[in-house]
């Protein structure tokens, strides 16, 4: 008997084939078999925990050496956890208290997810990446390998209670044709990298694990319905439909424009040289979104103008064709992405504390240095260069920061994240020259729910009616004065919700490149009437489901 279930959709996509549970973790005869390591004292047990983050955090940076773009600054900030110094002083102390190591690790970690599950927001989001890291830990102390994910003998469904970001960076999507998860929302780590892979996806499934283990799944991750055990002939005759189309879709070679002509600019999110190149390769008009906090997050100390101005002209120098642009996003260090040079410590909630923008209000030079590099940059490849502050508050700021950008000669803008920011966007489009919305702090934000808690996934989707209406807000104000507005948050990865964000009065959509064919080709296929029509139906929706199904009917009513 098939027996469906449901989640949130995060990657569009059809697949099927047999479920592939994630090993969670360090087998328990193992652990027994460990006891209490038969170290000297607590010093030589430190030594040990030492040896065995090493090695884990080495893990990390070789793969994020193979990766690039979010993936290799997610790999990145994840080594640097591992060999974060407070986790090690925990360790430290319990150990001198007596504790045998592997208990000593077990309490360091938990006293840090309390920690982090308490500050909430993006903070929470590392709670998954603690756990792996001490999962990791433990194996190397106990001679076992790194739990993770098990190499498919076929293409197979990957199923798990939540994966970390070493999990899911090194998926072949040959052979993990889908991911499945119990934890985690439409902007966790797992969905960011799914997105770049280009994985059908679905998490927040509740008891996905007993419901699919030995089972063959179909797996929709453009509805979030997953079908355990169907007939076989019918679900493989889906995934060749879904195959087809997606095969028509890879041969979109944009502009980006809607069947009545109406311009959108596509744009690549990208986060390092590597990812700049790759992306430029795409049908992109440039980048809308450059993250320079993940070329510095193993940094301790901050690079100086030139060697800063040399890191962002390797990132610029693919885009310098006259047709093309790149927005450069000011540091936004803090909260998930702790910057050693310029991240506030020990912050109560740093979510909502000093990042972004903020850093700069009690160290001006850090800003100013960067704008410099940018500028020496901007001159040095010719790239038309637009650069933008994130966590944005009041027009002040917008004010203050835009005369900033505009010293150096270049074009200014800020990020509507906070929704006082969508609030007031006629006044902050008085002060700037264009406005970009990035979804997934706005969704957090405006919707009070972590992006992490897996109850409240259905709050930080974007479909949320709550979020579009400020998406609404600020493209109208961007309409009025004949600004751009743009959108770089995970939501434009959506080729369904990119209708609803041009009807809705976007003018560019910003997204991870492997996106972009796909939104591309389902912006060629409505006219402009028929995405202002979908906008209203999601507008009136009463939630993401009813809003995604709103959206649907407009296109199947109109041809």
């Amino acid at each position: 008997m098939v027996t469906t279930i449901h989640g949130t959709p995060v990657v569009s996509g059809v697949a099927f084939g047999p479920a592939l549970l994630a090993v969670a973790d360090v087998p328990e005869d193992a652990v027994r078999s460990y006891g209490d390591g038969g170290h000297a004292d607590a010093e030589a047990a430190l030594a040990a925990y030492d040896a065995a983050v090493d090695a884990v955090a080495e893990g990390f940076r070789q793969k994020a050496a193979a990766a690039s773009g979010a993936t290799a600054g997610v790999l990145t900030a994840s080594a640097g956890l591992a060999t974060d110094r407070g986790l090690r002083a925990a360790v430290r102390k319990n150990l001198r208290a007596g504790e045998p190591l592997l208990t000593a690790v077990d309490h360091a970690v938990e006293q840090f997810v309390t920690v982090f599950t308490g500050m909430g927001g993006l903070m929470a989001e590392r709670v998954t990446d603690l756990r792996d890291i001490r999962s990791r830990v433990v194996a190397h102390l106990v001679g076992q390998p790194e739990p993770g994910v098990p190499v498919p003998a076929v293409p197979s469904v990957l199923v798990a209670v939540d994966l970390a970001p070493a999990d899911t960076a090194g998926l072949d999507p040959a052979l993990v044709v889908a991911l499945v998860t119990e934890r985690g929302g439409p902007t966790s780590h797992t969905a960011i990298i799914a997105r770049q892979l280009g994985i059908p996806c679905v998490v927040g499934v509740a008891g996905a694990v007993a419901a699919t283990t030995g089972a063959e799944l179909l797996v929709d991750g453009g509805t979030g319905v997953i079908e355990v055990g169907p007939d076989p002939e019918a679900a493989a005759a889906r995934v060749e439909a879904d195959r087809e189309e997606r095969a028509a879709l890879a041969t979109w070679t944009g502009a980006g424009r809607t069947a009545d002509g109406h311009p959108v600019k596509l744009l690549a999110n990208v986060a390092d040289a590597a990812s700049a190149t790759a992306a430029a390769a795409a049908p992109v008009a440039g980048v809308g979104l450059f993250r320079t906090e993940l070329c510095f997050l193993d940094r301790e100390a901050e690079p100086d103008v030139e060697e800063q101005a040399a890191i962002y002209a390797d990132v610029l120098a693919p885009f310098a064709a006259e047709d093309r642009y790149v927005v450069v996003r000011t540091l936004d260090a803090g909260s998930d992405k702790p910057v050693a040079f310029a991240t506030h410590p020990d912050e109560d909630n740093p979510a909502l504390g000093v990042r972004g923008l903020r850093l700069s209000f009690t160290d001006p030079g850090l800003l100013e240095r960067q704008l410099a590099a940018i500028a020496a940059a901007a001159t040095r490849t010719g790239a038309e260069t637009w650069v933008m502050a994130p966590m944005v508050a009041t027009v002040d700021e917008a004010r203050d920061f835009a005369a900033a950008v505009r010293a150096h000669g270049l074009r200014a803008g800020v990020m509507v994240e906070v929704p006082s920011a969508a609030l007031l966007a006629d006044r902050m489009l008085a002060e700037v020259d264009f406005l970009s919305i990035g979804t997934n702090d706005l969704t957090q934000y405006t919707m009070a729910a972590d992006r992490m808690c897996t109850d409240l996934a259905h709050l930080t989707d974007a479909w949320q009616p709550a979020v579009l209406q400020l998406v609404a807000m600020t493209g109208q104000a961007g309409e009025r004065v004949g600004k751009p507005v743009g959108v770089c948050g995970e939501a434009a990865a959506d080729p369904l919700l990119a209708c609803v964000l041009v009807g809705l009065g976007i003018t560019s959509l910003s997204m991870a490149s492997a996106a972009v064919r796909p939104v591309g080709a389902r912006l060629a296929g409505v006219t402009l009437e028929q995405c202002r029509e979908m906008a209203n139906a999601a507008l009136a929706a009463a939630d993401p489901s009813a809003a995604r199904d709103a959206a649907r009917a407009v296109l199947a009513d109109r041809p």
